[in-house]
């Protein structure tokens, strides 16, 4: 998870504070409460927490996000399926937010030479993370639907197949 170099309240620097699981506890609306707080408290000027910056940061690279955000008072109730034709704009955020972590972590192993490379050929880091999102929420569907934890070497592998064919 990448934190800005900030004072925590404590006076520790946030890169410092020990990491905790990303959203461990929160459901569906806790989580997407996150996310409107975050940006919220952003607009208002108001200080924000580390994760709260790193999920603002996504939030400001999808401008198509903002109003639904600022004022879709049924946004952490609705489903987003895919038969609906909609993109559901939390989980999008929500796996941009799970790249950055596993690129700043480089876990799986390898990862963050994949993004590396690959936001080099484009050009640009947010589609680097846009094209591997693809893949994780794959990786992600395969595990739910199997019942088993995410395999990690096949998402790697299917990472990798994306940069050989940018070649």
């Amino acid at each position: 998870m990448r934190v800005p170099l900030e004072v925590a309240r404590d006076g520790r620097a946030a890169r410092e504070l020990k990491r905790v699981p990303f959203f461990h506890d929160q459901d569906r609306g806790g989580l997407r409460r996150h996310y409107l707080d975050a940006w919220r408290r952003h607009r208002a000027g108001l200080p924000l927490e580390p994760l709260q910056h790193q999920i603002v940061e996504v939030i400001e690279a999808h401008p198509e996000y903002h109003a639904l955000l600022e004022m879709d008072p049924d946004a952490v109730a609705r489903d987003w399926t895919p038969e609906s034709g909609q993109t559901n704009p939390f989980l999008h955020l929500g796996l941009h937010l799970a790249i950055r972590e596993q690129v700043a972590t480089d876990r799986p192993s390898g990862i963050a030479a994949i993004h590396r490379e690959l936001a080099r050929r484009l050009a640009d880091p947010h589609e680097a993370e846009h094209r591997m999102l693809e893949r994780l929420g794959e990786a992600l569907w395969q595990a739910q639907r199997s019942g088993r934890a995410p395999d990690e070497t096949t998402y790697v592998e299917s990472l990798r197949r994306l940069l050989a064919a940018r070649q």
